[in-house]
């Protein structure tokens, strides 16, 4: 009897320590539940959105640096470069140090970001950033790495609006005030809740316009004021290698699917639209360009096709994750005809000198894709617009958001070029320039022998 007592005096004992203990702990666990079902992380989107961020890093190095670097003389090879080096490390530093702040600091303002989060203050790795999904989310480092990318590739590709004539120094002071006061802007206000062409409704998918026509413009005013290079329209001055402009051309479109399919955040049917458009933007875009240059000049080319590559990119980058593959097609075959106009006719007709046409290209393409954004987002064209969509309206909000970046990035661009040649020059000495920047400015020669 005693014994039996002793048994079952512990196992009751045991329940009724359970019971509370459940009773104590279930509304914690309950909360618990609510924030999970309220947030979710999940590792796919993490992953997702990893790669993206380092395909993005390499359309800059080597990418773009190939690109550009084929596409100027032997002797400014290693100058492209270094150029696309240092920006990268300079704007990647810049970012950390108050450029995500000044885009995405949280402030209410419609054009900058404010300083709340400078240095990246209170970034763990637990903080986490929203996507375009209620409730679905990714660390916020991934986020700001993956912004981080987009605001070294922008003022990368200005530097082919000039290359071959301007200062190593001026470079560097220009894209660490170009950043400041025209690239973290222009993002807050296109991607940012409360920024001004967010809340007016602007459709700017991975960056047309802060992007691809932020560094068009700044190139068009940048070739303009740095001049003409010497001997231009006398000497000989066609790409010295084809090969590696190919090279950095599709590591460019390999890299572009981080770029658009990335900007959707999120690995699911959104990305997977954007990277189809990836696809076939493109390949429309090629074969416009060379049944436009055969037409015009009766040969097709490998320049031509690269320059269609790049344009189709472009002006699909707005778009990418609002149109159907289909529109996508047309979208970037009426971009590279726009974008041959201009290389081939208006840059000759007003003589400027745009070494890789930066304007004709990025541009015009950038302006093209973002115009065409709001009719490729029809729903009757297969676009992901509802049913209720105005293509009018919409058409008027993009025109509006072009004009409003092209302004504000013109006359900045313009203000920032004339401290730097006020400061420390924009252009090399001729002797420089006709010795060659690599060696000129570097020490160093791209090749030997």
């Amino acid at each position: 009897m005693t014994l039996q007592m002793s048994i079952k005096s512990p196992l009751k004992f045991g329940l009724m320590a359970a019971a509370a203990l459940a009773a104590f702990t279930a509304p914690a666990l309950a909360q618990e539940a609510t924030e999970a079902a309220a947030t979710t992380m999940d590792k796919g989107d993490t992953t997702f959105m990893l790669v993206s961020t380092i395909l993005v890093l390499l359309m800059i190095l080597p990418g773009l640096a190939l690109f550009y670097g084929g596409l100027v003389r032997t002797k400014n090879m290693l100058s492209v470069l270094v150029q696309c080096t240092l920006i990268t490390a300079l704007v990647m530093v810049i970012w950390v140090l108050y450029g995500y702040s000044f885009a995405f600091g949280g402030s209410e303002s419609a054009f900058w970001g404010g300083t709340a989060k400078m240095f990246l203050a209170g970034v763990t790795p637990a903080s986490e950033a929203a996507t375009f999904s209620d409730g679905v989310m990714i660390p916020e480092y991934i986020f700001i790495a993956f912004q981080m990318t987009f605001a070294c590739i922008t003022p990368a590709l200005i530097v082919g609006a000039f290359a071959e004539r301007i200062r190593f120094s001026a470079v560097m002071l220009f894209v660490a005030l170009w950043v400041t006061f025209v690239y973290f802007p222009v993002a807050h206000m296109v991607w940012d809740a409360n920024g001004l062409l967010f809340k007016m409704g602007a459709l700017d998918f991975a960056g047309g316009t802060v992007v691809h026509i932020n560094a068009g413009i700044a190139g068009l005013i940048g070739a303009i004021m740095v001049g003409k290079r010497t001997g231009f329209g006398r000497d000989m001055m066609a790409p010295h290698s084809m090969t590696l402009t190919m090279v950095g051309a599709a590591l460019l479109w390999f890299g572009w699917f981080g770029f658009n399919a990335g900007s959707n955040l999120e690995a699911n049917g959104g990305a997977a639209l954007a990277m189809i458009n990836t696809f076939t933007a493109t390949a429309g875009a090629i074969l416009a360009w060379t049944v436009i240059e055969t037409l015009h000049r009766g040969k097709a080319s490998l320049l031509g096709a690269v320059s269609g590559m790049i344009a189709g990119l472009v002006a699909v980058t707005p778009a990418a994750g609002f149109s159907g593959p289909v529109g996508a097609i047309a979208l970037g075959a009426v971009a590279s005809g726009a974008c041959y106009y201009f290389v081939a006719v208006v840059k000759n007709k007003f003589g400027y000198d745009d070494t890789a046409d930066v304007f004709g290209i990025h541009g015009i393409g950038g302006i093209v894709g973002a115009l065409g954004t709001a009719i490729v987002n029809m729903p009757g064209l297969g676009g992901a617009g509802g049913e209720d969509y105005a293509v009018g309206s919409q058409f008027v909000i993009q025109a509006s958001a072009v004009g409003i970046t092209i302004v504000w990035c013109g006359i900045l661009s313009f203000i920032l070029f004339k401290i730097v040649d006020m400061t420390l020059g924009l252009r090399v000495s001729v002797e420089d320039e006709r010795q060659g920047l690599d060696l000129a400015s570097h020490g160093e020669a791209a090749y030997h022998g």
